[in-house]
């Protein structure tokens, strides 16, 4: 899962949000130099990940991305399924208003940051991008993002190609595994806050 998921799977607590979204900023024995409820969102989002890693679904859906792509369809995947995240959540709630709120929460702990993550912040608040992996759009330019940060990926055309020929059997993959995942998300945060 992407920002946009661990962003709502953190269910609006401000220090496991601030864990949970700069996680994967923080290696190793760096994770024991937060604040124990920070430590805890860290595990949170390590737990989410490997959730989704292990998730038989989400191996299924890795496939349509595996032959351009290889390692990095998990990736791809990671950012398509905060697409329908998207779609799903702006049913039920407002998804610009839930984005903004999100950014503020992460205000409160900017001084924590890593460095990687503080440089990035500016960038997802002012371009809203948990917001705008509701359109197409967006999801193509964080392919885009993808494609930047990646050394082996040469070019993102081809995921351009997949997200849209696959469109309808991606989403349905996605909401199969979102049932387990909020699940699964809820008794890891509920077991936490004991």
């Amino acid at each position: 899962m992407n920002y946009l998921a661990h962003a709502y799977l953190s269910f609006e607590d401000a220090e496991i949000l601030a864990g949970n979204m700069i996680s994967d900023y923080v290696k190793g024995k760096q994770k024991f130099t937060y604040a124990p409820r920070i430590q805890q969102g860290i595990h949170l989002h390590r737990e989410i990940d490997r959730f989704t890693d292990t998730h038989p679904v989400v191996k299924e859906a890795k496939i349509f991305f595996q032959e351009p792509y290889r390692l990095y369809s998990g990736a791809f995947i990671d950012v398509v399924f905060d697409h329908y995240l998207a779609k799903h959540l702006n049913t039920q709630l407002n998804l610009q208003e839930f984005s903004g709120t999100t950014y503020l929460l992460l205000e409160k702990n900017l001084p924590i940051f890593p460095a990687e993550f503080t440089a990035i912040f500016p960038y997802m608040k002012s371009q809203d991008w948990l917001y705008h992996y509701l359109f197409k759009e967006g999801i193509q330019k964080s392919f885009t993002g993808l494609q930047k940060r990646a050394k082996y990926i040469h070019e993102v055309q081809s995921a351009k190609f997949i997200f849209e020929k696959y469109y309808e059997e991606l989403e349905k993959k996605f909401t199969i595994f979102w049932k387990e995942m909020y699940f699964f998300a809820q008794q890891t945060y509920n077991s936490l806050s004991i």
